[in-house]
């Protein structure tokens, strides 16, 4: 441990030189007289108190959390001799933070007892933190030294995100020729009731509507649509992050709104696929199951946002992460002319895509100044501009901000999704 010296120390050895020098200036032994308990009490605290022997251990009880639950960490103590006052501190990351504000936790220790303390730490956002150092600090019990100790546990935390509730999900233009859940618009065997038209030879027994063809002076089938699975692959643009108050940030909300929809497509038994596109291009090939959802979280855990200057388009991306008939949702504050033009593109090449703007001016405090105010303004309108351009294309454009609900947001994407079919129509 090392050693320092109180404030209470330094002031008896102040105040007992300042009485010596008095005594030795004045010539009187009255300064010295007065002075000399400090000098006998420091003098006795320098051969008397020797440096404590305190074991700590950290542990975790869990490695991995959900946002926003809270965790306690497992500290013991033990000292072989009795230890008057220790204070404890342990240094959080940003994001995590101590349960009630302590940081700081005082407490006596019994020579020879396993003290047992819990500390308590809320996780306030997604990602993964390292404890990496908790602080001791213990004083003698004349109060004239402290002696401190730096500890390294190497604890590791990671925060899953909290997915965002969604009861419907974005319907594909075109389905897969797998079983699933999702109604197909073609025609074939399942359940869902779609037309009826007169037999022909060739047709099952069961499918014929006994109801309409005694009506009628001819047979008639039903015709249903098939269930059939989906493709979704969720783009995430780390291009770019604005960051907002209370840990919040566009990058933060686009994450726990891709977790929601991959969690929700793959209760769906749909296959779902992930792709980072930024700095550094991180993919996920669609499957299903729950271990595809383990992978997709993992994966949205390790989403950062890399600088780079390097020019990057959809041919970088492997043709593997986006098959053909794939519904492609972009979370994405579209700031960066590279994403912008990355989505144009996957257009062009004729992908089902729905975006979710993360929108910037949720973070972004409204200016004061009158040239920033006409600024906001003037960068307000390009915004739109850019959301029109993509709605021509039949690219719907759903903008999202923290305060509101995914669901409320996807139902703005089918809305417009649906009246699309009806123009083209």
């Amino acid at each position: 441990m090392t050693r320092r010296a109180s404030p209470r120390l330094r002031a008896y050895l102040v105040l007992g030189a300042a009485g010596l020098i008095a005594g030795a200036f004045l010539g009187r032994p009255e300064p010295v007289l007065l002075v000399a308990p400090l000098l006998i009490a420091a003098a006795l605290a320098l051969v008397i108190v020797h440096d404590p022997e305190v074991a700590i251990t950290v542990a975790l009880p869990t490695d991995r959390v959900l946002e926003g639950q809270d965790i306690e960490l497992d500290v013991r103590l033990e000292a072989p001799g009795p230890v008057s006052w220790l204070e404890l501190a342990v240094a959080l990351p940003p994001g995590l933070v101590a349960r009630g504000g302590q940081r700081v936790v005082g407490l006596q220790l019994e020579p020879g007892v396993d003290r047992q303390l819990p500390f308590g730490v809320s996780a306030r956002r997604w990602g993964v933190f390292h404890i990496d150092q908790v602080a001791i600090r213990v004083r003698d019990r004349f109060g004239f030294f402290a002696y401190e100790r730096t500890v390294d546990p190497e604890l590791s935390l990671r925060v899953f995100p909290r997915p965002a509730a969604l009861r419907r999900a974005i319907r594909p233009v075109e389905t897969q020729v797998f079983a699933g859940d999702e109604v197909a618009r073609r025609r074939g065997d399942g359940i869902e009731f779609a037309d009826v038209r007169p037999y022909a030879p060739g047709d099952q027994i069961r499918s014929i509507n006994w109801r309409l063809s005694s009506r009628r002076p001819e047979l008639h089938v039903n015709l249903l649509h098939p269930e059939r699975s989906t493709d979704v692959v969720l783009l995430l643009d780390t291009f770019t992050d604005v960051p907002g108050q209370d840990e919040q940030s566009s990058l933060a909300t686009a994450v726990r709104g891709a977790n929601g929809i991959a969690d929700h497509y793959l209760r769906r038994r749909d296959r779902v696929g992930l792709i980072a596109f930024g700095g550094s291009i991180r993919w996920l090939v669609p499957a299903m199951g729950l271990g595809q959802g383990y992978r997709i979280v993992e994966s949205l855990l390790d989403a950062r946002i890399a600088m780079s200057m390097v020019w990057m388009g959809v041919d970088v991306i492997p043709p593997r992460s986006l098959p053909p008939k794939a519904l492609v949702i972009a979370l994405s504050p579209l700031l960066d002319n590279r994403s912008i033009e990355a989505l144009l593109d996957l257009r062009a090449r004729g992908f089902d895509l729905a975006i979710i703007e993360l929108a910037p001016e949720a973070y972004i405090a409204d200016p004061v100044d009158p040239f920033a105010v006409t600024a906001m303004r003037l960068w307000r309108m390009q915004r739109e501009l850019l959301r029109d351009r993509f709605r021509r294309l039949g690219v719907p454009v759903a903008t999202w901000a923290p305060s509101e609900p995914l669901d409320a947001v996807l139902e703005e994407v089918r809305a417009f999704r649906r009246n699309a079919r009806r123009a083209s129509a």
